[in-house]
C-alpha cells in the first residue's frame, strides 16, 4: 500500500459537532452498549430454546451477529475520538475500516433478502416449508451470500486505495468511507467513484427488487387468507422484518447514490446506518415476537433461579 500512497494516516471528524464530544460520547455509548446487549440477548435466546431452532430463527441470530459486529467495525474508534483520544487512523487501517464495513453492511444486505425468500415460503407455500428450507439449504443459501460479500467488500476497497493519496488527509466522517477518502486521492477518482457506485447500486438493487417480489407474492397471499387472525398473524411475523429493511436500505441510497452528498448529512445518515438501525433490530425482533420473549422470560427465570439458590 505505501508504493499507491504519500500518506500514512488519516484524521477522522464528525463535521459540524465541535463543543458536543462530550454529550455525543455519552449517547452513543448507550446506544451501542445497548445493541451489544439486546442482540446478544436475542442470541442466548435462541440458541438456549430448542422450539426456535428453526430456519427462520437461524436467519435471525445470524442478524443478531451481524448487528453485533458491524457497529463495532466503526464505534470503538468514534468513541474514542469523541471521548478525546487521537483522531488518526492509520492507512491500512482506513483501508481495513472501509474492507469490514462494506463487508459486514452487504452481509446485513443479503442476509434480509435471504430472510424474504423464507417467509415467502413460510406464508405461501407452507405445507412444503420444512422440505424446502432444509438446514443444508439455509447453510448452502449463507455460504453463497458470504462470498458475495466478499466479492463486493473486495472491488470496492481495491479501487479506493489503489489511488494516490498525496494532499489532505482529513476525514470529514466519523470512520472511513468511500464518499469521504475519494474526495482525497492526488489522481482522478472518476473510475472509482464510477466503479463503486455501480458495485453498490446494483447490489442494493438486486437484493431490494428480491425483497420486493417475495414481499408482493406474500402480500397477495394474506389477502387471499380468509379469516382475520391469520391475515393478522401473517402480517405481524412479516411487519418487523419490512421495518428493519427501511432502516437498512434509507442510508444506502441516501449516501452511495447521491453524486455530491452533504458532508454533515452523509455523517447523520451514517450513524442512523451504523448505531441506531443495529439497536432498532433488537428491538423490533425482541418486542414483535412472542417466541423470543417467551424464551428469554424462561432465561431470565433460570438465572433468577439459579441466584437465589
Amino acid at each position: 500500500m505505501r508504493n499507491h500512497t504519500l500518506l500514512n494516516e488519516f484524521i477522522r471528524g464528525i463535521p459540524q459537532t465541535e463543543g458536543l464530544e462530550a454529550v455525543l460520547c455519552a449517547v452513543f455509548s448507550f446506544i451501542y452498549l445497548f445493541t451489544l446487549l439486546g442482540n446478544l440477548l436475542i442470541l442466548v435466546a435462541i440458541v438456549s430454546s430448542s422450539t426456535l431452532h428453526t430456519s427462520m430463527y437461524f436467519f435471525l441470530g445470524l442478524l443478531s451477529i451481524f448487528d453485533i459486529l458491524f457497529p463495532s467495525v466503526t464505534c470503538p474508534k468514534m468513541l474514542l475520538y469523541l471521548s478525546g483520544q487521537n483522531p488518526v487512523i492509520s492507512y491500512k487501517g482506513c483501508a481495513s475500516q472501509l474492507y469490514f464495513y462494506h463487508l459486514l453492511g452487504s452481509a446485513e444486505g443479503c442476509l434480509y433478502s435471504v430472510m424474504s425468500c423464507d417467509r415467502f415460503v413460510a406464508i405461501c407455500h407452507p405445507l412444503r416449508y420444512m422440505l424446502i428450507m432444509k438446514p443444508e439449504v439455509c447453510v448452502s443459501l449463507v455460504v453463497v451470500a458470504r462470498l458475495v460479500d466478499c466479492l463486493h467488500a473486495t472491488i470496492l476497497t481495491s479501487f479506493t486505495f489503489q489511488l494516490s493519496y498525496c494532499g489532505p488527509n482529513q476525514v470529514d466522517y466519523f470512520f472511513c468511507d468511500i464518499p469521504a477518502v475519494l474526495p482525497l486521492a492526488c489522481t482522478d477518482s472518476a473510475l472509482a467513484q464510477r466503479v463503486c457506485s455501480i458495485n453498490v447500486g446494483f447490489l442494493a438493487l438486486t437484493l431490494l427488487i428480491s425483497v420486493c417480489v417475495c414481499y408482493t407474492r406474500i402480500g397477495i397471499a394474506i389477502l387471499r387468507i380468509r379469516s382475520a387472525e391469520g391475515r393478522q398473524k401473517a402480517f405481524s411475523t412479516c411487519s418487523a422484518h419490512l421495518i428493519a429493511i427501511l432502516c437498512a436500505y434509507g442510508p444506502v441510497i441516501i449516501i452511495y447514490l447521491k453524486s455530491t452528498p452533504n458532508p454533515l448529512l452523509g455523517a447523520m445518515v451514517q450513524i442512523l446506518n451504523n448505531i441506531v438501525s443495529p439497536m432498532l433490530n433488537s428491538l423490533i425482533y425482541s418486542l414483535r415476537n412472542k417466541e423470543v420473549k417467551r424464551s428469554l422470560k424462561r432465561v431470565f427465570r433460570n438465572v433468577l433461579l439459579t441466584v437465589c439458590e
